[in-house]
């Protein structure tokens, strides 16, 4: 026997199951399948993104409809359109063998005409979003007077949306005696006095941990400054070849504005925003749901509700403010016992961010350094390798083009093939990094207010050059790193260990960058006065007389003389 049938699930609706593959009931449907069939008591179920809330209220919602009524019997409520549309397309296929059952979404952005029609013919399972719910109401074009069962999906987003007033008016328009199931995936204050309003003597159950995040994400963090943002973000994703993930922006202008950059660079990528149109939100889900993209760059708002299977990354471009906002994107991976994770762009104002966060998840973050061009190079090479290893080849399709190849590379040896092979598909990765630079994180240059480094010690092989610039001119340690910025004309240089001291400073670059340094400097002027850097006297000598030698100036004896 089913595992669904044996929990009293009907073998009509069952049936539906089966096709989808459901064989196992997920720990939510475990819990709240037996009670809505059996009892009448209200439930509260808290339960994260993906954990198969939909069936948990859904089959039971489903079973006790009575197709030879042509009314109204339960209605759902949902935050998106997004997530109307798919609860009711799910309860479509969970009932599709149960004759003459009819489901129906209410949603702003279609036909309200359709919809009041719907409703007229009798539909027994209304799905809806509270706005457009409530135009229906005040236009009379509803009889909620038998509904038996109301649930409110999501109901924490609902409320963080501000549809409480909504929900109000709604809910007054049902019978005092129904049931009431109450689904969220945190449980804020707002929460528990919905409950304390509107349910009598509720079911409590609860999946997991209250306001945890799912158990197979990782969660990791990469510290970044604004400017390097996007440019972390590329590399995130060209290390991970197979990357299927949502990238979380704040706000739908920023929102637009990656996912251009993505596209223009060459990313499989597209937004979805509020500022889309119906058809144009649809065609990019659709898109996404068919892996014709590997990265949608969203909103909260516009990404609520989306149930797409096998997403490997959650990429919190920009992180929320409020914690339980990362617990509802991070639970889009890691679903059904797979493996996701969940990354965090964080620039060092919001790095306080992180600790509350995990406070929340009950979990720790993981640090990670962005990764470097050399890194990347080899993680795209050795993907293409493993793609050309394990590609099908089949020889009836191509066996009557091989003579021509074969007979065009036969000037080519086998070592030869493969190069010219791994440079056609490789070279654009090859040629942006190659000038690319190291992305150094906004705090390993960051000091205290002594000037001393609170990042990392002096590295091998760097050299220390003296500023005649110190704390006396106002000089901090970003002033520096600006001004260096300034005079190269370039932003990649990684800065080592910097020492501030009263009449002028020091820092350290490598030894490749120390010619560019002198050259670049010689023009540069601070607050009106001319800058002057130096190699110092703990630099190793052969390096010294090397510079000596080529015009790069000479060492300051002592460090400590300024420039007039």
């Amino acid at each position: 026997m089913n595992k669904f049938e044996a929990m009293g699930v009907d073998p009509q609706i069952v049936r539906g199951l089966v096709d989808l593959g459901y064989e196992n009931p997920m720990p939510v449907q475990e819990l709240s399948i037996p009670i809505l069939l059996k009892e009448n008591r209200d439930l509260l179920a808290l339960a994260q993104t993906g954990t198969g809330k939909t069936a948990a209220f859904g089959i039971p919602v489903l079973q006790k409809v009575d197709t030879s009524k042509k009314i109204s019997q339960a209605l759902i409520l949902s935050p998106t359109r997004e997530l109307c549309m798919q609860i009711a397309g799910d309860l479509s296929d969970y009932s599709k063998y149960k004759k003459g059952l009819n489901v129906l979404a209410v949603y702003g952005g279609a036909s309200i005409d359709t919809q009041i029609r719907g409703l007229k013919r009798g539909a027994h399972v209304v799905v809806a979003t509270p706005g457009r719910m409530l135009d229906l109401i005040r236009r009379k074009q509803t009889d909620f007077s038998h509904i038996e069962t109301v649930v409110l999906d999501e109901a924490d987003e609902m409320l963080n949306m501000g549809f409480r007033d909504e929900l109000d008016a709604i809910l007054a328009e049902t019978p005092k005696e129904k049931r009431t199931c109450l689904f969220s995936a945190t449980m804020p204050r707002e929460i528990s006095g919905m409950a304390a309003k509107y349910m009598n003597n509720p079911e409590e159950i609860t999946v997991g941990t209250k306001n945890s995040g799912a158990e197979n994400v990782t969660h990791v963090y990469y510290m970044v400054s604004n400017k390097d943002r996007y440019k972390a973000l590329k590399r995130i994703a060209d290390m991970n070849p197979n990357i299927n993930g949502i990238v979380f922006c704040r706000t739908r202008k920023n929102t637009q504005e990656v996912a251009d950059l993505l596209i223009q660079d060459g990313y499989s990528a597209d937004a979805l925003h509020g500022d889309l149109s119906q058809a144009q939100r649809d065609y990019v889900m659709q898109k996404f749901r068919r892996k014709n993209l590997r990265m949608l760059v969203a909103t909260d708002v516009a990404a609520r509700g989306i149930d797409v299977s096998d997403l490997t990354h959650i990429i919190n471009y920009e992180l929320p403010d409020d914690p339980e906002t990362y617990i509802h994107r991070s639970g889009r991976t890691g679903r059904a016992g797979k493996q996701g994770i969940s990354v965090a762009l964080v620039g060092s104002k919001r790095r306080h961010s992180i600790r509350h966060i995990e406070a929340k998840l009950g979990k720790k973050f993981e640090r990670a350094a962005i990764p470097t061009g050399k890194q990347v190079c080899e993680r795209q090479l050795f993907h293409l390798v493993d793609r050309v290893d394990n590609v099908e080849v089949n020889e009836e399709l191509i066996g009557e083009y091989l003579p021509a190849v074969f007979k065009k590379l036969e000037d080519l040896d086998r070592e030869s093939i493969i190069k010219h092979f791994v440079s056609l598909e490789f070279n654009r990765f090859l040629e942006y990094y190659e000038s690319a630079g190291d992305i150094i994180a906004p705090d390993e240059n960051i000091r205290n207010k002594k000037g001393r480094d609170r990042s990392h010690p002096s590295r091998e092989g760097d050299i220390r050059l003296f500023i005649n610039l110190g704390k006396m001119d106002k000089l901090t340690v970003p002033g520096l790193i600006g001004l260096i910025n300034d005079a190269t004309r370039r932003k990649d240089i990684p800065i080592g260990k910097i020492d501030l001291l009263k009449n002028f400073s020091f820092f350290e670059v490598s030894e490749t960058h120390v010619d560019l340094l002198l050259k670049s400097f010689k023009r540069v002027h601070y607050k009106g006065r001319k800058v002057n850097i130096e190699i110092s006297d703990k630099a190793p000598a052969t390096v010294q007389r090397s510079h000596r030698r080529s015009g790069g100036g000479r060492p300051s004896r002592g460090g400590g003389r300024r420039s007039r």
